[in-house]
């Protein structure tokens, strides 16, 4: 198998129903957040739904990211590490960055607010794979050293995990 260096995505969907307090604090920031700036969109009051809004002004569109503003605190919270992802080890996946998505939402109904949040790893070396398990490579600076080390790590692929970047090398 040759190698490659690779990017990791996990997708995680957070709606009404959803259980932890990250996620429930999720909802209701990016909820408001929407509802507020949605009004700049919708100045007349005609649309309740973000499918409606989008269709009626492309320019909405633009809610992904502003109400990915209000949840940048909780965000950081996370200390760069992916919630409810492990490695075979149990161990958390670092995140290097992050996307926010507003799935669905309705200014009359907070039940329909439905969000997804996109965390993406640093480059890793895809070593190789064992079935649904890649075995990966991360460098890292030790303390105190000044040479990079290779972090191994094995991840088994599932629901909501995500090559989103691949090159040989």
């Amino acid at each position: 198998m040759s190698q490659a260096i690779i990017k990791i995505s996990y997708r995680q969907l957070i709606d009404a129903a959803s259980q932890t307090e990250f996620e429930q604090n999720v909802i209701s920031f990016s909820y408001e957040e929407y509802k507020m700036k949605s009004q700049a969109y919708n100045t007349e009051g005609k649309y309740n739904t973000f499918t409606e809004l989008k269709a009626a002004d492309g320019r909405a569109n633009s809610l992904h990211y502003k109400a990915g503003f209000a949840i940048g605190g909780l965000i950081e919270g996370l200390n760069k590490q992916i919630p409810d992802l492990q490695d075979t080890q149990g161990k958390p996946v670092p995140f290097d960055s992050f996307q926010f998505e507003v799935i669905e939402s309705d200014i009359t109904n907070k039940l329909v607010h439905k969000v997804a949040i996109s965390y993406i790893t640093e480059e890793a070396r895809l070593l190789n794979n064992f079935g649904e398990i890649l075995l990966l490579s991360r460098k890292y600076k030790a303390h105190g050293v000044a040479e990079e080390q290779k972090e191994l790590f094995m991840l088994k692929l599932q629901p909501g995990v995500s090559v989103i970047s691949y090159a040989t090398v």
